[in-house]
């Protein structure tokens, strides 16, 4: 396990805080990392009066680049074994996705071991570190069967201490209904088994997955084994999946292409975070979700890669927040705060997300005097340096 270090990061040109009234400090600014949270955000002119003239703490100059806080990629399926590039290639050639194309992953993941699963995620978590990710939530659902799901989790698990960013575990045995019985099945022998892996339990609503009284059923279950609700709803079609999100109190709901204002408004009031995919839509070359809608109608909304092997095969949260910019409007600093605080929100973590006092040191510098460069160089590498609780990690 990382040492929880002290760092003094020097000379910002601005910074998003994400906190408060004033989420913006500008610079030129400094934070102070102590014992891998942050004790303090000032201005450069006032850093010597609060080292009070000492300090051993090492010291990162941002040299006037913009700092923000680590990614919160809220949204993975990162563990998985196989390819699916042939699908993907014949897709582009006209062939409408369907989620039983979820089938050839779980295939290939059931016969990978325990070791090929934590290497396979290893590699796609030092991905997402360089490009600024230092949390990331991680799905199981490529199992579908007992033994599988347990196997996959325990990767994530084992991932966790090999890798820099935090891994947060969610089981989605419920990615697909794939034959009868599997939902009794699910909730009286697989989650009693799987629970203890894992902080959430999701459920794939919509059509050629779970009905709405599916996945309430293994929702329900899930909270009783004391995990957090998420549901993936309204992506292919408008099924009702967000109104049983809000129903249930969800943390968070996600894709919601096909999402209503009325949709909306009921996540809102519930506070379930709406987790937008772009890069989904922009694989699939499919509609886009209105991020304006959630946004107008009072929620915090999130951003995250969906990285998986079928649909989103990026670990880019930069990508993510340029094609946040381009498909949804959203400014530069509405896209960044979505993929920050947003995440961080969807995953029911106060601690992460923003730099504030009491905060985990985990921060981003951008290889540019504005965040806005994450979105004005789409596909070219914009982090310069990420630190992860007070430690320079890239």
């Amino acid at each position: 396990m990382r040492a929880l270090g002290d760092l003094i990061v020097r000379r910002a040109a601005k910074m998003l805080t994400n906190c408060g009234d004033a989420p913006v400090f500008e610079g030129p600014a400094a934070v102070i990392i102590r014992d891998g949270r942050v004790a303090k955000v000032v201005s450069e002119l006032d850093l010597r009066d609060e080292l009070a003239g000492s300090s051993d703490a090492p010291e990162l100059d941002a040299e006037g680049r913009a700092v923000i806080p680590g990614f919160v990629d809220a949204h993975t399926h990162l563990v998985f074994a196989g390819d699916r590039a042939d699908e993907f290639a014949a897709r582009l050639e006209g062939r409408r996705y369907e989620a039983g194309g979820i089938m050839r992953t779980v295939e290939a993941t059931r016969a990978a071991s325990l070791d090929d699963l934590v290497a396979g995620i290893v590699e796609r978590a030092g991905r997402c570190l360089d490009g600024g990710t230092t949390t990331i939530e991680v799905k199981s659902g490529y199992g579908l069967e007992t033994e599988t799901e347990r196997r996959c989790l325990e990767a994530i698990q084992r991932a966790g201490d090999l890798v820099e960013p935090e891994l947060v575990a969610t089981f989605l045995g419920a990615h697909l209904n794939p034959e009868p019985g599997y939902i009794d099945m699910l909730i009286e022998e697989m989650l009693p088994v799987c629970a203890p892996l894992a902080s959430s339990c999701d459920a794939f609503c919509d059509v050629g997955a779970l009905s709405v009284d599916e996945s309430r059923r293994v929702l329900l279950v899930g909270k009783e084994h004391g995990l957090t609700p998420r549901l993936h709803a309204e992506e292919l079609d408008h099924t009702g999946g967000a109104q049983l999100a809000a129903e249930l109190g969800c943390a968070s709901a996600d894709h919601l292409v096909h999402a209503s204002n009325e949709d909306a408004a009921a996540l809102a009031a519930a506070g379930v975070v709406p987790v937008l995919l772009p890069a989904t839509s922009f694989s699939l070359r499919s509609s886009y979700a209105d991020a304006r809608r959630f946004l107008d109608a009072g929620a915090e909304i999130a951003l995250a890669t969906d990285c998986n092997p079928g649909t989103s095969y990026t670990t880019s949260m930069p990508f993510v927040v340029a094609l946040a910019c381009s498909v949804y409007g959203l400014s530069a600093t509405e896209a960044v705060r979505a993929a920050t605080a947003g995440g961080a929100k969807a995953l029911r973590r106060d601690d992460i997300g923003i730099v504030g006092p009491g905060a985990r040191g985990d921060l981003v510098v951008i290889d540019g005097e504005d965040w806005v460069d994450l979105a004005y160089h789409p596909g070219m590498d914009t982090i310069a340096h990420a630190v992860k609780e007070g430690s320079i990690v890239r």
